[in-house]
């Protein structure tokens, strides 16, 4: 069994690039995002601010493993405030605890969305690397520009058709890196082992290119 550990910002492209590998091959993937934002969602939708501890906690405890595959392609998790959400509800330790065991127990027993077990896993998100997957076979860690993702996230949106102002969005990934790198628990940054890619001027399939050399160099070693 092998298992892809993908950190980094918001809109590096990892996210792209862990689903691209898991299709390619054939392991089981796991936006850990997708989590945070679930249970930003549920607070936020209960009535309460995002970093309310209690109503966090009581959701990260709740949250389905088989439902996995749904929570990772509803659309509405996705809307810009559940990502500023799933930031701020990373702060919370016992958040954290929850999701961090809940993270490892698929690394260890990965299944694909429909139940069937999986060679392998790819998990992405900003501490998998360092924390929740430390003896992963790949260790893969991308960054880019601020600027350049900020560019990326608000042509995703004005695809999606939200309104957003570009200089708005540049504020939000800024104060998320600050928060994620200086937060005191799992603090995002690159495993001393990780391979760092800066894909700012680099196509998705450059990236995905760059990253499989690496995969397969792994996967004929085992």
């Amino acid at each position: 069994m092998i298992t892809v550990a993908i950190d980094g910002g918001a809109a590096t492209g990892k996210g792209t690039l862990a689903q691209r590998l898991a299709k390619a091959y054939d392991l089981a993937y796991l936006d850990t995002g997708a989590l945070y934002r679930a249970v930003a969602y549920d607070v936020m939708n209960a009535g309460y601010e995002a970093d309310n501890e209690e109503m966090a906690i009581k959701s990260a405890l709740a949250l389905p493993a088989d439902k996995i595959g749904q929570i990772q392609s509803n659309p509405a998790i996705r809307d810009e405030k559940y990502g500023t959400g799933a930031s701020k509800v990373s702060q919370i330790p016992a958040v954290r605890q929850a999701l961090l065991d809940f993270q490892r127990r698929f690394a260890e027993s990965p299944c694909h969305t429909d139940g069937t077990p999986a060679k392998g896993a790819v998990l992405d998100g900003r501490d998998i690397g360092t924390v929740i997957c430390p003896n992963a076979d790949l260790k893969v860690f991308l960054t880019a520009s601020a600027e350049i993702r900020a560019k990326r996230r608000y042509k995703e949106l004005q695809l999606r058709k939200i309104y957003a102002i570009y200089e708005d969005v540049l504020s939000d990934v800024i104060a998320r890196d600050k928060r994620d790198s200086e937060r005191k628990t799992a603090a995002m940054r690159p495993a001393d082992d990780a391979f760092v890619l800066d894909t700012s001027d680099l196509t998705p399939d450059e990236v995905f290119t760059a990253v499989a050399e690496r995969l397969e160099q792994k996967m004929c070693g085992k």
